[in-house]
C-alpha cells in the first residue's frame, strides 16, 4: 500500500515538475502578465472603497456615520451580486443595434471570470460616486435601489456603448481610464440626485448659509490620500 502511495506522489511530482520546466511561450507569458495585471487593478479598485468610505463619513457628522459605512458595504457586495446576474450581460453581451448586450447573463457561456471581477468593482465605484453627494440627504433604503438601476443598468448600458463595441465604439470614441464611462456616469447620476433631493436639511435658514463641518478631517484627508494614490494605477487596466 506504502509503495503504491509512493508511486502515485512521485508521479505527481513528475508531472507537475514537468508542466512548470514547460517552455514558455510569448503568449503564455502575455496572457500571465495581463492576468496578473487585472488581478492587481482589480484590488486597488476594491480598496478605493475604502477610500470613499472615509471620505464621506469624515466630511460628515458622527450621526450619519454608520449609514455612510452601510451604503459602501452595500454597495460593492449588492451592486457586484447584480452585476452579475444582468449587468455584465448588459455591458458585454452581443450586442442589440449597439445599445445593450443580451447574452452573457449569470456569466452564462464562455466568460472571462477574472474580467467579471475588475468590472463588478468598477460598477461599484459608479455608484459609489453617487452616494457621496446624496450623503445625508438620502436613507438607505432609496440609496441602494439607486444603486440597483445604476450597477444593473444604466451604467451597463452606458459601458456598453463603449467596451462592449456599441455605437460609439463604432463612431471611434475612445474611454481613457474609465474617465466617461465611470466617472462621466457616476457624476451624471450624482447631479441627477442632488437636483432631485435639494439641500442637506438645516443648510440654508431663511437664504443664509449654515456651515455644516464634518466630525473627523483627519479620516476623510485620509480616505482623499488613499483614492489619489489608487486611483490612476488601479484604473491604468481599463485602459
Amino acid at each position: 500500500m506504502k509503495t503504491k502511495i509512493s508511486a502515485v506522489l512521485f508521479l505527481s511530482f513528475f508531472l507537475a515538475a514537468s508542466a512548470l520546466a514547460a517552455e514558455p511561450t510569448v503568449q503564455s507569458v502575455n496572457d500571465s502578465v495581463n492576468m496578473t495585471w487585472v488581478a492587481i487593478g482589480t484590488l486597488l479598485v476594491f480598496f478605493m472603497h475604502a477610500g470613499f468610505a472615509m471620505v464621506e463619513s469624515g466630511f460628515t457628522r458622527a450621526k450619519n456615520t454608520l449609514n455612510i459605512l452601510m451604503k459602501n458595504f452595500l454597495t460593492i457586495s449588492i451592486g457586484s451580486i447584480l452585476y452579475f446576474f444582468a449587468g455584465y450581460a448588459f455591458m458585454f453581451g452581443d450586442s442589440a443595434g449597439g445599445f445593450i448586450g443580451t447574452s452573457g447573463f449569470a456569466l452564462a457561456g464562455d466568460q472571462d471570470v477574472g474580467f467579471f471581477v475588475f468590472q463588478a468593482v468598477f460598477a461599484a465605484t459608479c455608484a459609489t460616486i453617487i452616494s457621496g453627494a446624496v450623503a445625508e440627504r438620502m436613507k438607505l433604503g432609496s440609496y441602494m435601489i439607486l444603486t440597483l438601476f445604476m450597477t444593473g443598468l444604466i451604467y451597463p448600458v452606458v459601458g456598453h456603448w463603449t467596451w462592449g463595441e456599441g455605437w460609439l465604439y463604432d463612431l471611434g470614441f475612445v474611454d481613457f481610464a474609465g474617465s466617461s464611462i465611470v466617472h462621466l456616469t457616476g457624476a451624471a447620476g450624482a447631479v441627477a440626485a442632488v437636483m432631485f433631493l435639494g439641500p442637506r436639511i438645516g443648510k440654508y435658514t431663511n437664504g443664509k448659509v449654515n456651515a455644516i463641518p464634518g466630525h473627523s478631517i483627519p479620516l476623510g484627508a485620509l480616505g482623499v490620500f488613499i483614492l489619489w494614490t489608487l486611483m490612476h494605477p488601479a484604473l491604468r487596466p481599463a485602459c
